[in-house]
């Protein structure tokens, strides 16, 4: 009696993996083993990186805050200091924001904690 397998299933699993890796670079989109390796390989990366994501933007931020903060004359750890000293709870996000676009309100909270 022949082996039995499943094949219906076993390409369908390999369309599906198939179909996620188009559009990458030579083998990586149409050899199957290269393909799956690849495909694993972009999850780890994407999990990596949903974490990195949220480093990068702090950094942005605080990037923003200290420029904008320099132009008041005042360096971004004296700022984050003299804010939390004066009770102001504001995350960076908000004030990168208004650093960016709203520069008069981020003069406003300077001219506060001075």
């Amino acid at each position: 009696m022949p082996r039995s397998v499943n094949h219906v299933a076993s390409r369908a699993n390999r369309k599906r993996i198939l179909k996620l890796t188009r559009g990458y670079f030579g083998a990586r989109k149409n050899v199957w083993t290269v393909a799956k390796n690849t495909w694993e390989k972009g999850l780890t990366y994407a999990y990596r990186d949903r974490r990195n994501k949220k480093r990068n933007f702090r950094a942005l931020w605080i990037q923003r805050i200290n420029a904008a903060a320099r132009l008041e004359g005042m360096s971004y750890s004296v700022l984050m200091g003299k804010l939390a000293k004066a009770g102001i709870e504001i995350n960076r996000k908000v004030l990168a924001d208004l650093a960016m676009n709203n520069p008069e309100a981020f003069k406003a909270i300077v001219e506060k904690v001075k």
